[in-house]
């Protein structure tokens, strides 16, 4: 925020005001004020004061302070005015609301949140990112992480104030509304971060925005972008890991861009290479020829690692049962699951039977 701007409010509001007025920075620095002589002094007694005013007028030494509007806990700047009495704290709520119009004005034009949102929408061409970081002081060569965060009701929208309230360092995070109703965290990440780390972070995101108990958001991570310029490619990635998820993680809540595996790929292909894929496959029957009870043992066969014996165990069945019916399901396609390659390929089907049928195409 630029103190200029304060400043030339601050001495339009002079000239209707014996009051002496201006504002301070949350470090207690002032800023802005109508005494010239007393911008850059440090009033750090006064911080913590006016924090727990939380937001509603402070008088205190001679003085009246109120907190503009910010997030967090924390108060960015404040508008202060000279006195005790009803003049002055009628002086200093209306100057505040005069500074917060014109620090909203000011941060709708030149907010770095603003920025950020054109870096990773691609609104921005890569010359100019370099030449509006340096201007808002955005540092272009560290390492983030970013998260997608998105309501599993579409008639929801994401909660903002609370990941806002997880991340106040408005220097190095953005908390962004992206979108029909996402929320992206952009969040800067140590040197030698891992994929366990973006991890956690989701994690955290996901239950702090828990009800009940119960998950309301999806949070899809991208690859760590390690300069500025790598955040609308993380951006897609962890929208894409939601988008993927949707289909073959539909348990999960939690999904990340690395994880995601041949899903990924066949998130890619066109429906048409999909569906010639399952007709060559499944060139004796197609896969709806499969009964309920035969996909389950399927996947339950899958899920123990082709394991017979342990995937009896699990179902409950006799060894020999489960063995006929992986007979019956040879006849019926010609794979036998019981081969590595016949269970790759099944298992690959499955995923584009089931990646068909989220686009609405039955095959």
């Amino acid at each position: 925020m630029s103190g200029r701007m304060f400043q030339n409010v601050v001495l339009q509001l002079k000239e209707n005001t014996n009051r002496t007025i201006g504002v301070i920075d949350g470090e207690g620095m002032v800023v802005a004020c109508s005494e010239l002589p007393m911008i850059g002094q440090h009033w750090a007694e006064y911080v913590p004061q006016i924090n727990a005013a939380s937001g509603t007028l402070l008088a205190t030494d001679g003085k009246v302070f109120k907190a503009m509007g910010g997030w967090g806990n924390q108060f960015d700047y404040a508008t202060f005015t000279f006195g005790d009495n009803e003049v002055s704290r009628a002086v200093c709520a209306m100057a505040t609301v005069t500074l917060n119009a014109a620090k909203a004005y000011y941060e709708e034009k030149h907010d770095r949140g603003a920025f950020v949102k054109d870096v990773i929408s691609d609104n921005i061409m890569l010359g100019d990112i370099y030449v509006r970081a340096r201007e808002l002081r955005v540092n272009t060569d560290v390492s983030r992480g970013v998260f997608v965060v998105r309501s599993l009701r579409k008639v929801d929208s994401v909660p903002i104030d609370i990941i806002q309230s997880l991340y106040q360092d408005r220097q190095n995070d953005f908390v962004l509304s992206v979108g029909e109703g996402d929320a992206v965290l952009i969040h800067q990440m140590p040197d030698n971060a891992t994929i366990k780390d973006l991890n956690k972070i989701a994690l955290s995101l996901e239950e702090a925005l828990q009800i009940g108990g119960e998950s309301t958001v999806v949070v899809g991570v991208g690859t760590i972008a390690t300069h500025l310029r790598d955040l609308a490619r993380s951006y897609k990635e962890a929208q894409i890991a939601i988008e993927v998820g949707k289909v073959f993680d539909t348990e999960k809540y939690v999904i990340n861009y690395e994880n995601l595996g041949i899903g990924r790929l066949i998130y890619q292909l066109p429906t048409t290479l999909c569906e010639m894929f399952l007709q060559e496959v499944f060139k004796k029957n197609p896969i709806d020829a499969l009964e309920k009870e035969t996909l389950f043992t399927i996947h339950r066969f899958f899920e123990n690692n082709l394991n017979v014996s342990e995937t009896a165990r699990k179902l409950f069945v006799h060894r020999n049962t489960l063995v006929y019916r992986l007979e019956k399901i040879k006849k019926l396609t010609g794979l036998d699951l019981r081969e590595f390659d016949d269970a790759i390929t099944f298992k690959v089907a499955l995923m584009v039977k089931k990646y068909l049928t989220s686009r609405g195409i039955d095959s």
